[in-house]
Parts: C-alpha cells; sequence; structure tokens
C-alpha cells in the first residue's frame, strides 16, 4: 500500500464534516461514508428511516451492542481495501464516530491514515444545525445527540487525537481553504 493516503474526516453533528467531505470528493476522491454502512444495513433489514433521525440513531446503537463495536469499521475497511485494489491512492473516510473504530482504523493502515478533525464553537454549531435544511434540530435535540454520541458512542475520542484541526467558525471558503493547505502539507 505504498502512496495510499487516506484522510479520515472526524467532528460533532454540525461542525462541517459533510461540507469538507463535499470539498474532497469534488476534488475527485472517493469517499467511505460510516453512515452509509448503516443505512445499507437497515435497509437490508427492512428498518425504515425516520426523519428524526431516532430509528437511525436506535439501529446504530443495537448493531454496534449486538455485533462490536467495531462492526461498523469491519465494513468500511472491506469497502475502503476494494478501492485501493481497484487502484484508488487517496480515499476519505467519512464519518468515524467512536474510539474504537478509532484504533481499528490506525491498527489496519498505520502509515496511511491521517485524521482531520473539524471543529466549530457550540454556540455556533447549535445555530448551524437549528437552521440546516432537511436535518435540523433544537438545541434539547442536539444537546442529546451530543451526549448520546459521546457516551454511548466514543464520539470524543477520535476528535482529541485527530491529527489536524480546521476550525469552521468562519466561512465555507475559509474552511475549504484551511483543509487545502492540510492536504497539501500530508501531500494528499
Amino acid at each position: 500500500m505504498d502512496n495510499v493516503k487516506i484522510l479520515a474526516i472526524v467532528g460533532m453533528s454540525g461542525s462541517g464534516k459533510s461540507v469538507a467531505v463535499d470539498h474532497l470528493t469534488s476534488k475527485g476522491y472517493p469517499k467511505v461514508y460510516f453512515g452509509g454502512m448503516i443505512y445499507k444495513e437497515m435497509e437490508k433489514r427492512g428498518i425504515v428511516r425516520t426523519e428524526d433521525g431516532e430509528s437511525e440513531k436506535e439501529f446504530r446503537e443495537m448493531i454496534r451492542a449486538t455485533e462490536g463495536k467495531d462492526w461498523v469499521v469491519r465494513q468500511v475497511i472491506e469497502e475502503t481495501k476494494d478501492l485501493i485494489a481497484a487502484g484508488q491512492k487517496r480515499i476519505v473516510l467519512d464519518g468515524v464516530y467512536s474510539w474504537t473504530e478509532y484504533i481499528t482504523l490506525k491498527h489496519e493502515f498505520p502509515k496511511n491514515l491521517t485524521f482531520l478533525a473539524v471543529v466549530v464553537d457550540k454556540k455556533l454549531r447549535y445555530q448551524r444545525v437549528a437552521h440546516r435544511p432537511g436535518r435540523a434540530f433544537d438545541a434539547t435535540a442536539i444537546r442529546e445527540r451530543d451526549r448520546s454520541e459521546i457516551e454511548n458512542l466514543e464520539k470524543g475520542g477520535p476528535i482529541a487525537a485527530a491529527d489536524y484541526y480546521v476550525l469552521n467558525n468562519g466561512t465555507i471558503e475559509e474552511m475549504t481553504q484551511d483543509i487545502d493547505k492540510v492536504l497539501k502539507e500530508i501531500e494528499f
């Protein structure tokens, strides 16, 4: 796996992860979406995704409890290896959630993997999430989601241990410029 580089994007809900990933995919880099593994499995089992995200949250927690905390990351690793086998040299991982996933990825791709955390001041993040089209949350719901993701999914660990941080308190253009600086530094 010489010359293969994998960039994992982490951050809390509403931090700008999706915008960061969209920027990267617009440059032609393929992505492997952690949430997509959950959606595929829900569909396979006939579980309907609810608009409030509750069915997804319950399923995500259930699958990790029954199949292991590494269930999602095992699927991601398989898809990432398929991309590498197909000749991809630069791959984006979208949405590492847990410390278990972080450790598993670091073990699987020790020389190829870089973590980039997208962070934003909490007050601003809550404002953005409250006005997000199609997936808006009120302050109570986002606080509960934060609590659940930190306590139940260990989401804070990968953010705290990231190799690079991009502060997303400004414009999209400012954030993407900061991402591009990281890409240049890591030769992505």
